[in-house]
């Protein structure tokens, strides 16, 4: 019997040397390239940015994604609201 279920997972956020990224509470991947990252959490979508990002580690069962390369920005994303919507980053396009 499974007994962690998105809902009651916890959501953590670990950041080792800027270059790897763990990350918990994933209940979907919306969208990634090697500058960008979307993630759908348990607290909302969340994005990364850097560079030469790639996945070092994904399993949505246990809702956990590791990410490797240059982190630059972690940001939680409220919505479309006209600050992201300026963006001309992946972002930015998603929510027009």
């Amino acid at each position: 019997m499974v007994e962690d279920t998105f809902s009651s997972q916890k959501h953590e956020i670990i950041v080792t040397d800027r270059d790897t990224i763990d990350i918990t509470g994933v209940t979907r991947v919306e969208s990634f390239d090697r500058e960008e990252f979307l993630l759908h959490t348990e607290y909302g979508y969340l994005g990364v940015r850097g560079q030469d990002l790639r996945i070092k580690h994904l399993d949505l069962e246990l809702g956990r994604i590791s990410i490797e390369g240059q982190i630059t920005d972690i940001s939680y994303l409220e919505g479309a609201d006209s600050r992201i919507e300026k963006n001309s980053g992946l972002f930015g396009r998603l929510f027009r």
